[in-house]
């Protein structure tokens, strides 16, 4: 077996080397934000600077960036106590605080009677599947797109967004609350009045240096057409895999959906099963949204789309990144055709639990 293969970017991606950088230099800072002394100084013109950069770099330029921990923190601060509605597709950290009184269809679109009412994500984690944000949305999940689609939050016409560090190769445990400018939120993090008064708690500005490094680098990758050739890769393996496992469904294909994401549904064949298998052959890959790992049960958001419960149990979720090759993507595909050959053939007994198997 050669060296593993990482792909999973959609659950995290790779620490960027100029995040690494910019949080080391960060490190030789010793003074706290809210000080007022040369070295609190010091510190919070890094942080505004990071602020200014992570705004520029998401299109949100005059709106408001408060920093958290992540995106869901962020989507706590954005969706608590607002009485909001959402699909049964949107992530956890979502609809924990909405009213999933919204519905998917068959393609993973969702239908907003009153965007102003309602949580949106722009990109699903699960399947990549794009939506067509409707004006005047109160809150949109950007945490995947950004880095790997254009984007401009003053574009979307939406009150809020969600965005997360490592989703675009920045550190874990920092992220951010996109707040059109004018808006203001209720502070769910008390005791201090760091965030201009929205979130409590000494910024974590190691996290933040890191945040603003990666989404500078993420933006010069969009403009140089990285994603563009992650999308080809994309497609080679999508047809690769389509065409060993004739029974398999690619979920989104045809429709808009981020250029590095594909979710392949083989019923019968359950998604963690096929996960510990590509894991053993050194493949990283998953069934599904990475918050959601370890627990054995049918992907939500495939429910939600109406698949049935054999159907929802049996994804595997490819997401490739910039250092992808095509080397890597063929072997990846070899080795799954492999493995679909031996459970189909019932081999593999306890890889086989449904119709046909």
């Amino acid at each position: 077996m050669g060296a593993r293969v990482y792909l999973d970017w959609n659950a995290t991606a790779p620490l960027r080397p100029e995040a690494k950088v910019a949080m080391i230099a960060a490190m030789d800072l010793a003074g706290n934000p809210s000080s007022v002394h040369a070295e609190g100084r010091a510190a919070r013109a890094l942080m505004e600077k990071a602020r200014g950069q992570i705004a520029a770099a998401l299109g949100a330029d005059g709106a408001d960036v408060v920093f958290t921990s992540g995106a869901t923190e962020a989507a706590a601060l954005a969706c608590a106590g607002r009485g909001l509605s959402c699909a049964g597709i949107e992530h956890e950290a979502v609809s924990a605080w909405c009213a999933a009184d919204l519905a998917a269809d068959a393609a993973g679109q969702v239908t907003v009677p009153e965007p102003r009412r309602a949580a949106l994500q722009y990109a699903n984690s699960e399947t990549g599947i794009l939506q067509i944000l409707p004006q005047g949305l109160a809150v949109s999940d950007l945490t995947q797109a950004f880095g790997k689609l254009p984007l401009a939050f003053n574009w979307l016409s939406c009150d809020m967004g969600l965005v997360s560090a490592h989703k675009l190769g920045g550190p874990k445990g920092i992220g951010a609350l996109i707040l059109r400018q004018g808006l203001d939120v209720a502070a769910q993090l008390k005791g201090g009045g760091q965030e201009m008064g929205r979130r409590a708690g000494t910024e974590n500005l190691i996290g933040i240096a890191g945040f603003a490094a990666a989404a500078e680098a993420a933006a010069r990758d969009l403009a140089d057409g990285v994603w563009e050739r992650v999308a080809k890769l994309r497609n080679i393996l999508e047809g690769a895999l389509s065409a060993a496992g004739n029974e398999s469904i690619s979920v989104g294909k045809g429709g808009a959906r981020l250029p590095n994401t594909l979710c392949l549904v083989t019923p019968g064949w359950k998604g963690e099963t096929q996960v510990m298998q590509m894991d053993l052959a050194g493949f990283a890959v998953s069934a599904g949204s990475a918050c959601s790992s370890g627990k054995v049960r049918a992907s939500r958001v495939l429910r939600a789309m109406g698949l049935d419960e054999i159907a929802a149990a049996s994804a595997l979720r490819v997401s490739l990144g910039p250092q992808t090759t095509e080397d890597q993507v063929l072997r990846f595909a070899d080795t799954w055709a492999a493995q679909y050959r031996k459970a189909r053939a019932g081999v593999r007994k306890d890889g086989w639990h449904g119709s046909g198997g």
